[in-house]
């Protein structure tokens, strides 16, 4: 006679992996954070690397921290020292991805070419480079100004 699902016993079930004895430890890439600080932990841990080893990440953190500065010391609007923020975290945080997509799609095709792995990449940094020059724009818009007006009394 055929069992029922509901008949089976928990004993039957295979049982989920055992957490690593030293929390320290990451665990593997399958596993979830159980709560929001090893999350935060985790997301440390990709902004390190990428500090690291990504060049043009390390560019576009100088960058951020220049331009903020900037808007600081040259008085802006806080909306406008918002709106600068908020466009150069979006190429940092696209440049993450990008860094992210470029490790997945290395790990699937290993040492070999493939003209999709190409595209995947390829697609991925020109959507970062369409960020940056779109933060240069805006940068360009809210700062040339300010700036204009205090080198005039050095210029003439």
């Amino acid at each position: 006679m055929p069992t029922s699902p509901s008949s089976v016993s928990k004993s039957k079930l295979p049982s989920a992996p055992a957490e690593p004895a030293n929390q320290s430890v990451r665990p593997p890439a399958f596993q979830v954070a159980h709560n929001l600080a090893v999350s935060f932990l985790y997301a440390g841990q990709g902004i390190y690397y990428a500090l690291r080893t990504q060049r043009n990440f390390r560019i576009h953190a100088l960058v951020t921290s220049v331009v903020i500065t900037l808007g600081v010391l040259l008085e802006l609007p806080r909306i406008d020292i918002a709106v600068l923020g908020l466009t150069c975290g979006v190429v940092m945080a696209l440049e993450l991805i990008n860094t992210a997509l470029e490790a997945v799609v290395d790990l699937a095709v290993e040492q070999s070419f493939h003209q999709l792995a190409k595209i995947a990449k390829d697609c991925a940094a020109g959507a970062v480079f369409i960020a940056a020059l779109t933060a240069i724009f805006v940068a360009v818009c809210l700062l040339l100004p300010p700036l204009w007006q205090q080198a005039q009394p050095y210029l003439w």
